[in-house]
């Protein structure tokens, strides 16, 4: 049976990781700047992760939902000490593209209304939503037959509007940076406008942060910056360094009733040892105060790189924009250099999703391998 091909790969057999870096079946080395798409949050094999995933599979291993779980409370109680999101719910699932299906089913539930309102060049995941924003057009939803996805410009609250007074949007889904997009920012008076408008129209407000979540900004969300409150936040990729976790955190004034909501796999025990791991990395070794300053680091030393037009991003959450095509220059730098570097929809943009624990030594490398390949 062959495979069946809707990505392009490279042609690199990783057989072994640590930290920063990769280890091929050739045994050679690579600087890992991409980390999965920033699945990689606190560093390949780390040993309190792989301690954490070892007792857990040893003792009771996998077991799913619809029994007690205490690792979830745990989990719950950790996020809101580490977060702004006070007062909020946790639903698990499995993955970013799950958590932002069950925010948008969670909306529609809380408000009666069928209409998502996206922004071009987001992406929500392989969902109704993602499709819309990326390929501008108007499609409908597999969660209702009636329910359809809007699409305007980022930052223009005029346009949001003109779409929430029509009284059929139950929500607006944001990423206050946008990932797979190119890496545009929010602004706070974006966001605050999108509250208030949300909260005029009756609209779930959904911040997206299954790519800027837990750290990657400097923050522990991306939205904190902004001084807002999401009705909804959907989380992913970092949250489990690897093992395939998502969830939704839920505002309080949205009530839960049973069977609003289900999972097969979301929640169990291996999933919150490993999101709760990551999180006492995060906070043992201050890596939200590592992405700050290795943030500062990487654009003062991209300032001095030829042809490059505009460095985006926040945090660890970066991009390198020049002024020409770098699907060349990313291969270059993979073949040649041995580091691993993200696209974007954005063909000039090379997309830098390092682990937390990335240090200078590794950004200088990246730099380095720039001169040689520019």
């Amino acid at each position: 049976m062959s495979i069946f091909k809707v990505y392009p790969l490279f042609d690199v057999t990783p057989v072994s990781a640590k930290d920063v870096y990769v280890y091929d079946d050739k045994g050679i080395e690579y600087l890992d700047l991409y980390g999965g798409h920033a699945v990689i949050s606190i560093g390949h094999s780390h040993p309190t992760y792989v301690a954490a995933i070892t007792e857990q599979i040893q003792t009771l291993g996998f077991y799913s939902n619809a029994i007690q779980n205490p690792l979830q409370a745990k989990l719950a109680n950790k996020l809101e000490a580490l977060s702004a999101c006070k007062g909020y719910h946790l639903f698990m699932c499995s993955s970013g593209a799950e958590a932002n299906e069950n925010a948008l089913k969670l909306a529609s539930f809380h408000n009666q209304k069928h209409r998502i309102l996206a922004f071009k060049n987001s992406f929500h995941g392989r969902t109704s939503a993602a499709v819309a924003a990326t390929d501008n057009t108007k499609i409908v939803a597999p969660l209702n037959a009636q329910q359809g996805v809007d699409f305007v410009e980022l930052g223009n609250l005029n346009a949001v509007e003109d779409i929430l007074k029509q009284n059929e949007t139950c929500a607006v889904i944001v990423e206050c940076i946008q990932g797979v997009g190119g890496l545009d920012q929010s602004t706070t008076e974006f966001c605050q406008g999108l509250e208030k408008l949300c909260k005029q129209y009756n609209t779930v407000l959904i911040a997206d942060e299954v790519q800027s979540g837990f750290g990657r900004t400097g923050d522990f969300f991306a939205f904190e910056k902004h001084n807002f409150k999401p009705d909804i936040i959907s989380i992913a990729k970092g949250m489990g360094n690897g093992f395939p976790v998502g969830g939704i955190l839920i505002h309080p004034s949205i009530q839960a009733s049973y069977g609003l909501l289900g999972t097969t796999f979301g929640g169990n025990h291996l999933a919150c040892a490993a999101t709760l791991s990551v999180l006492d990395v995060l906070e043992k070794e201050n890596l939200m105060q590592n992405a700050k300053e290795m943030s500062n680091y990487f654009v003062g030393k991209a300032e001095k790189i030829p042809k490059l037009k505009a460095v985006k991003g926040r945090g660890l959450m970066l991009g390198l924009e020049f002024d020409f095509p770098v699907a060349t220059l990313r291969k270059n730098l993979l073949y040649h250099q041995h580091i691993f570097t993200g696209s974007s929809k954005n063909p000039n943009l090379i997309r830098i999703l390092p682990p937390l624990t990335i240090q200078k030594k590794h950004i200088d490398l990246l730099f380095e391998a720039l001169k040689l390949e520019l």
